[in-house]
């Protein structure tokens, strides 16, 4: 039997097997603990100052729990597909984490929470390792971002704890920076 909420309405089970739409709201949410839409914008724009207009066009969706996924478009909910856009956040756990993904396709909006590598230390950083370095920031994930053809450029994922920035690049997205 569903736990009930707080209006009494019996609560939905969260499904592995296909996407449902992220609830603008929580007024509006039917399975325990999924995030909102609101809450996912208002997670980018406080941890990256990612402002929520540039997702405007974007629908968010839940499979299996916590892997919250991005689409540009909407469609009727639920989608009973085996992927859907990419893969955004996992946000069942203590910390939210963005993807690589994620963080290589917006994060060139951020203004806050990204550190920059000067060539050494984004070769490190790219081939997996992780670094002791000097950030007088928050602690937590980070956009570690390079300098590419004069612009910085997000390369992906970090985590910045005790002085120590560590490498969220996936085993087989690690690269040589030639």
């Amino acid at each position: 039997m569903a736990p009930d909420d707080a209006d009494g309405d019996a609560m939905q089970d969260n499904h592995s097997d296909r996407f449902d739409r992220l609830p603008t709201t929580a007024d509006e949410r039917v399975v325990e603990g999924r995030p909102t839409r609101a809450a996912v914008l208002s997670w980018w724009n406080e941890r990256f100052g990612i402002d929520p207009a540039v997702f405007e066009p974007y629908s968010f969706w839940e499979r299996g729990a916590g892997k919250i996924w991005i689409f540009y478009g909407d469609l009727a909910s639920p989608v009973d597909v085996d992927g859907l856009g990419m893969m955004a956040l996992r946000t069942r756990q203590e910390h939210w984490k963005p993807t690589l993904e994620a963080v290589q396709r917006f994060g060139g909006h951020a203004t806050t929470n990204c550190i920059h590598l000067p060539r050494p230390a984004a070769a490190t950083f790219l081939a997996g390792e992780d670094q002791e370095l000097d950030w007088d920031g928050d602690w937590g994930y980070l956009i570690v971002t390079h300098e590419l053809a004069g612009e910085p450029e997000p390369l992906g994922v970090g985590l910045y704890v005790h002085d120590e920035l560590r490498s969220m690049v996936p085993k087989g997205r690690r690269r040589e920076l030639g």
